[in-house]
């Protein structure tokens, strides 16, 4: 399977580096504040979801919800069985969260997404705060690492 960077470098020809990826995060940072400004916090997860797709899209960015990861065990696919929320510009994982309390477990599964589907950075958001970015949390992949900074 060829990774997410190669392929997102085969359609755009654009250099992929580490700040080409945080750019792009602040912009999905900056879209989940207008969603959260717009609406507020109390809603239900969907909700948040399909106005941050319509933000992402506004912003000019590859958008694409709900797809399916195949699982990989051992050089086996066991079939796409997960399910991530967004995927940005093929290099950025977006999951949303709209609850009291994140637990460890919202980190571990964005984190097995990530390896799972070879995608370098992962933004894990809770839109039931006060301020998203409080609990925003960022993470990255062996593979981002490999990358140029610059």
């Amino acid at each position: 399977m060829q990774s997410s960077i190669a392929k997102y470098i085969d359609e755009t020809k654009t250099l992929i580096t580490q700040k080409y990826i945080n750019d792009i995060s602040c912009k999905i940072v900056g879209c989940a504040i207008e969603v959260h400004k717009q609406v507020g916090p109390g809603l239900l997860e969907s909700v948040y979801h399909s106005c941050l797709i319509e933000e992402l899209k506004n912003n000019n960015l590859d958008v694409r919800s709900q797809i399916h990861i195949p699982v990989n065990y051992k050089g086996k696919d066991l079939g796409g069985i997960l399910k991530l929320d967004i995927l940005v510009n093929n290099l950025i994982i977006v999951e949303l969260k709209a609850v009291d309390v994140m637990i460890p477990l919202y980190n571990a599964q964005l984190l097995s997404y990530l390896k799972l589907a070879n995608i370098p950075k992962g933004l894990l958001i809770n839109f039931h705060s006060e301020n998203i970015v409080q609990q925003l949390v960022p993470m990255v992949t062996e593979e981002f690492s490999k990358l140029p900074k610059e």
